[in-house]
């Protein structure tokens, strides 16, 4: 007998507007598609029925050359199970032309059982005083802004996504897919959720509470020219043993002067960047790799397991373990 995850067709209304940010739009009904396209390979009804909302039918441009075509204008009595309200560039603006949206947003939100403002979607939800006291995301470049314009958002900059009840939010654009696939463990299990995502060739099927930030994003975005030569001479050292000083004397500069200069331009002190980059590579072995947790560790230069376990922990929320059978399931690794 079917239990009722497997019975029950849920429809997701994708609301977009003009200037909506394309792959927001698109990421997220590909993975819903696949859930569908799984779901029937195993002799089970589709699990999702998706429109396209916008204020209005008929096409919407949107930030690329492509057009979305909207099946239905926004509605207070036909409301879908889930909703997924894509984000824009130029938000601010964006969300003051778009008043109707916003009383919609403010007049349904709580009444659908999924509401997510995806990337700078939050601020539709902000504008509609539904963020007061509550936490949020957005992407990392409009964090700032959102907690400025509304200082009763709790903005946590540093999730992929973040769940308030009935209200979600999400990062930078590719988070609209972790997102999704979020929805679709919920609804169907990990399983399916990780046959998705091996579909669409994503490396990592991210929980929510993870950094939007990765060591090597981090030196690719620092200024000083200087300081990304240290940053990379880290991640090519990862399994040896890295100090302040060492890393002082690549700069050549003095260790007082290198922590000043490092943590002004990099955002973080120097041993929390190698703290990171170690994490960082032990996430993609433990993704691509079977190696034994030991083996993961050294290689990844922490001094024990239980120190890359503590890493995990403080840095992701997970375990090593959990976070190796997020992309490989429950297929027998050594411990």
């Amino acid at each position: 007998m079917m239990n009722k995850d497997e019975t029950t067709l849920r429809r997701v209304d994708i609301v977009v507007y003009p200037e909506f940010k394309s792959f927001e739009a698109i990421g997220p009904m590909t993975v819903f598609t696949y859930a569908n396209k799984h779901l029937q390979a195993m002799g089970k009804p589709p699990g999702y029925a998706l429109r396209i909302v916008a204020s209005r039918p008929g096409p919407v441009i949107s930030d690329t050359l492509m057009s979305l075509e909207a099946t239905h204008g926004l509605s207070e009595t036909d409301l879908a199970h889930s909703v997924l309200l894509v984000g824009a560039h130029e938000i601010e603006r964006i969300v003051q032309e778009q008043q109707e949206l916003v009383d919609w947003v403010r007049r349904v939100a709580l009444k659908v059982d999924r509401f997510a403002a995806l990337c700078s979607g939050a601020f539709f939800l902000a504008a509609a005083g539904l963020l007061h006291n509550r936490r949020s995301t957005t992407h990392w470049r409009m964090a700032d802004t959102l907690a400025r314009k509304y200082p009763t958002t709790r903005v946590d900059v540093d999730s992929i996504f973040i769940q308030e009840g009935q209200l979600w939010t999400s990062a930078g654009v590719s988070a609209s897919v972790d997102l999704a696939l979020a929805f679709v463990e919920a609804d169907h299990g990990h399983e399916l959720a990780l046959q998705v995502a091996r579909d669409l060739v994503i490396f990592l099927k991210r929980p929510g509470g993870q950094s939007q930030f990765s060591a090597n994003l981090t030196s690719q975005m620092t200024q000083s020219s200087d300081m990304r030569a240290v940053q990379q001479w880290v991640l090519d050292n990862l399994e040896h043993k890295i100090s302040v000083a060492s890393m002082a004397e690549q700069a050549v500069v003095s260790l007082r002067h290198f922590r000043r200069i490092f943590t002004r331009e990099v955002g973080m002190s120097p041993m929390e960047f190698v703290e990171r980059a170690r994490i960082d590579k032990a996430r993609r072995l433990l993704s691509e790799s079977e190696l034994p947790l030991k083996s993961v560790a050294f290689r990844c230069g922490f001094a024990t397991p239980d120190q890359m376990r503590l890493g995990f922990r403080k840095f992701l929320g997970i375990s090593p373990k959990e976070h190796r059978e997020r992309f490989l399931g429950n297929r027998q690794v050594p411990g």
